[in-house]
């Protein structure tokens, strides 16, 4: 049986991964599930998976999970340390799916006890990517992406033909909005920017994609996933959301991965690798498709694709910078403290007045996170007050 960690267990993906996981009693034994506020959640998945830890990040929830969990032999932390302690718990596998910079730390303890990385937390990758992927390297384990985009790359991208890729097509949906004039996004509610047209997804990857951040975050991921320049990765707009990305070789051949637009095939892939296990997905049936269409972003409409082409190409600080203003930004459009355009002008606002000096160690990262927080955040009281 393969051991395996959740982290970030009751946000979308983990709740797919618990959907997965639940299938193969077999196949799987959960050792730690990590949540936030949704403890009653976190505790009926615990029980159902029989797992050896319930972590809830917030510390006064500790005695309520307690409750929830008393008999169930099922130990309970809780607290932001409890979480990177049971991330540091020994398993084979860990779905590193906390959502936000949130992740980083957890991620950072996975890797340093090692075992499988099954990285579903981009915005560790845009904060400390050349940190992160040098210690996956001096640790010597494997990190299985699970983003349904770069896990297509991983699967198409044929390692011993590297040197003949021309290039990586990163495809997107074009989120709720691919279709309007910038008139329209002026007046966009939180509603209309979480109704994502394809795929089910939490908030604040919902907004993300609906700004096309997403996409901007995960040509940076691509970029230190694949060991590829930003040159070589191209996004292309594909509506039907069938085909998740694709590799492009210099004799003209693309190889391609399809499927339905279903976060459990790339968590099922990620959870059986090496191997394939099966996954409740609806089978693709491409006769039931009269086209596939696929065009280039429009960036004056989606302007958060150029701040994320900017920032990578002034390196990790600046990547690190725009994250944190970023999630600053749309937890406050959430809030309706601010506009759906304000929320990238907040971030090319927050780089613009950003010391962008390197970041080398996990420490650097992650006061250079508070303080881009704090930054946005004060910008958008300012803007508030106006």
């Amino acid at each position: 049986m393969k051991s395996v960690t959740i982290l970030g267990s009751t946000g979308s993906i983990g709740k797919n991964t618990v959907d997965v996981i639940a299938r193969f009693p077999d196949r799987f034994n959960v050792k730690a599930l990590t949540g936030n506020k949704n403890i009653a959640l976190l505790a009926q998945q615990a029980k159902e998976l029989h797992a050896e830890i319930a972590v809830t990040a917030d510390k006064a929830l500790y005695g309520e999970l307690k409750e929830l969990l008393s008999g169930s032999g099922i130990r309970v932390e809780a607290g932001a340390e409890a979480v990177v302690a049971a991330a540091a718990e020994p398993a084979d596998a860990t779905m590193s799916s906390i959502v936000g910079s949130a992740g980083l730390l957890p991620t950072m303890a996975v890797i340093g006890r090692g075992g499988d990385l099954l990285l579903a937390n981009k915005e560790t990758l845009v904060c400390a990517g050349e940190i992160v992927m040098k210690a996956v390297k001096d640790k010597r384990i494997s990190l299985i992406p699970v983003d349904s985009e770069h896990s297509a790359i991983f699967q198409t991208l044929e390692e011993k033909h590297r040197s003949a890729v021309d290039r990586i097509l990163l495809t997107a949906s074009g989120g709720p909005f691919r279709d309007k004039d910038a008139a329209f996004m002026e007046n966009v509610t939180p509603e209309q920017a979480v109704a994502h047209p394809n795929w089910s997804m939490g908030a604040k990857i919902s907004v993300d994609s609906a700004t096309m951040m997403n996409k901007g975050l995960e040509i940076i991921e691509a970029c230190h996933l694949f060991a590829f320049p930003a040159d070589k990765i191209e996004v292309v707009v594909h509506p039907q959301s069938v085909v998740h990305s694709a590799v492009a070789y210099v004799d003209g051949s693309v190889l391609a991965h399809m499927g339905n637009p279903d976060m459990r095939t790339p968590i099922a892939y990620a959870l059986g690798w090496p191997e394939r296990i099966a996954s409740p997905t609806k089978p693709l049936d491409l006769t039931a498709f009269s086209g596939l269409t696929f065009f280039h972003p429009d960036e004056s409409r989606f302007p958060a694709l150029r701040t994320a082409k900017a920032a990578l190409k002034k390196g990790q600080t600046a990547t690190d910078v725009m994250n944190a203003a970023n999630e600053v930004a749309v937890g406050a459009f959430l809030n309706r403290e601010i506009g759906f355009t304000d929320i990238v002008k907040t971030v090319d606002a927050v780089l613009e007045a950003s010391d962008l000096s390197p970041v080398r160690t996990i420490d650097d990262v992650v006061a250079v996170d508070k303080q881009a927080r704090e930054r946005a955040r004060a910008m958008i009281d300012e803007r508030i007050k106006k």
